[in-house]
């Protein structure tokens, strides 16, 4: 004899509260007390109610999928972001899917399908750029996209990101305030958004210590480990080595850590290293990296905001929050023993 499936009746009478309360807490959390919220998940358990999400997404006329487009799944940096969505769309009834697409155009097409096919209710940019189906598409019509950590210029997309220019100048004024003046930036691809902000930080910070001469920018054709490895030999092998490095990530910075103790430099007493995101392993570095902090869970979170606010449609339309105007969630720049006060003042 087969027992009888609970339903959304039975789950309102085991928590003392009505359907459509029920039915609140499950679609639209945020509009149910904390309490309310506890007593319906107890009522659930005890029931063993599970909701007909393939239904209820039918009925909406909405596949209940929100797509993610990543550069790299297995960059450490994306993580925190990942999970600040991931968390947003789980209390708002929806799932995520992550799309790996190593920057290759057709992966990046064929995720695009997706949300043109109505297979993914909305989609969130962690890639820099949109998918080349997408940028002919016209606006009207098409599901909303939200840009995070890398603005698109020109794209009028809402957007989440940091102040790339204003944390660059204050990682570099820190080496500065130091003493140092023969700082070079270790920074990204040429033509990377965020390589472009960060340069113009680093720039502004020299020419605000007087010492535009004295600067130095090698460019990289990643953000990784080994690409940090490669411009710190080059660097430190010149005729006149920096005293400081600025690196664009926390990654480039390890990188520059190793080139440095292969010549047998001492971080910081030789050479100081600041570093760019706070991944988990810069506070567990030798020596831990000083270094910019990017709330990248914030910076999901506010993402994931930004699509459900565009997807309520009983909601004003929200603002743009476009490329020219984003959200823009702040930094910090954390001090560690990477950084010192420089021993070697002559400039030439």
């Amino acid at each position: 004899m087969s027992e009888k499936t609970a339903t959304i009746e039975d789950v309102a009478q085991q928590a003392g509260v009505s359907i459509a309360t029920v039915s609140r807490a499950l679609h639209k959390p945020q509009l149910v007390s904390q309490s309310t919220r506890e007593k319906v998940q107890h009522a659930i358990a005890a029931t063993g109610y599970t909701a007909n999400v393939m239904a209820r997404n039918l009925r909406l006329s909405r596949s209940g999928m929100i797509l993610l487009l990543v550069p790299d799944i297995g960059n450490p940096f994306f993580a925190e972001i990942l999970s600040g969505i991931e968390q947003g769309a789980s209390r708002a009834g929806y799932n995520v899917l992550i799309g790996d697409t190593q920057n290759d155009p057709e992966r990046e097409a064929t995720y695009a399908a997706y949300l043109r096919s109505n297979q993914a209710d909305a989609m969130i940019l962690l890639n820099g750029h949109l998918p080349s189906p997408l940028s002919e598409a016209p606006r009207i019509g098409t599901p909303p996209i939200v840009a995070v950590c890398e603005r698109i210029p020109g794209s009028n997309l809402p957007t989440v990101i940091i102040d790339n220019q204003q944390a660059a100048l204050e990682a570099t004024r820190h080496l500065t305030q130091l003493g140092h003046a023969r700082i070079a930036h270790i920074a990204g691809p040429a033509q990377n958004i965020l390589t472009i902000d960060r340069v113009a930080g680093f720039n502004e910070a020299m020419a605000e210590a007087g010492l535009r001469k004295t600067a130095s920018i090698d460019y990289s054709p990643d953000f990784g480990i080994e690409a940090g490895i490669a411009a710190a030999r080059r660097l430190l092998r010149s005729d006149t080595p920096p005293t400081a490095f600025f690196c664009a990530s926390d990654g480039m910075a390890i990188g520059a850590i190793v080139a440095a103790k292969e010549l047998g430099l001492n971080v910081p007493r030789d050479i100081s290293v600041v570093g760019f995101d706070d991944i988990h392993l810069a506070a567990n570095y030798d020596p831990p990296l000083t270094t910019i902090r990017q709330p990248r869970r914030r910076l999901g979170e506010q993402a994931i905001a930004l699509v459900l606010e565009r997807l309520d449609k009983s909601r004003p339309a929200p603002d743009t929050h476009a490329d020219n105007n984003p959200v823009i969630i702040n930094t910090e720049l954390i001090i560690r023993a990477s950084t010192a006060p420089c021993t070697n003042r002559d400039p030439a």
